[in-house]
């Protein structure tokens, strides 16, 4: 890969890239530690990409392999430090936000994988069914139905709390 094929492959998937981390973590410092050792690895084994997939589902399986081993680290003890605070809201709207947000990440908490894999990917990633079921392994059908299998559920799960 020549240096501006890199530049360009960087500049277009990027976003994407750091949204997939986003979803996976849910905080902004890890997201972006993902993503950046993501386009690392990718650009040192540049032999790695078999063209079997898009550019972005490559990185995102990279991505989600990085995620993987900071998770297993993360169970052996070791510490990650937690984002700042946002202090531009009122103390009101964090009261808000943070409930409705605990009501649903309790509901995909509970949710089995890879359902909820797959609606995070698909809703907070913004990834196509297509780059879902590429990450799994899978056709994009299987994606879909499992995407909408997953929003079946957690209406379910919403309902009971």
């Amino acid at each position: 890969m020549t240096q501006e094929q890199v530049k360009h492959l960087y500049e277009a998937c990027y976003m994407r890239v750091f949204s997939f981390a986003m979803t996976l973590t849910g905080n902004k410092a890890q997201a972006e530690e993902i993503t950046q050792e993501t386009f690392f690895r990718a650009f040192a084994r540049q032999s790695g990409f078999r063209g079997e997939s898009d550019e972005v589902t490559w990185l995102c399986a990279i991505a989600r392999n990085l995620y993987a081993d900071e998770q297993r680290r993360q169970r052996r003890g070791e510490a990650i430090p937690d984002e700042l605070p946002d202090h531009a809201k009122s103390v009101e709207k964090k009261v808000e936000d943070r409930d409705s947000s605990f009501r649903i990440h309790m509901a995909l908490h509970s949710l089995e994988e890879p359902w909820r894999e797959v609606f995070e990917l698909r809703v907070f990633g913004e990834l196509s069914f297509r780059e879902v079921g590429a990450i799994f392994g899978k056709t994009e059908n299987w994606a879909r139905v499992t995407y909408h299998r997953a929003k079946i559920k957690l209406r379910e799960r919403m309902d009971e709390m």
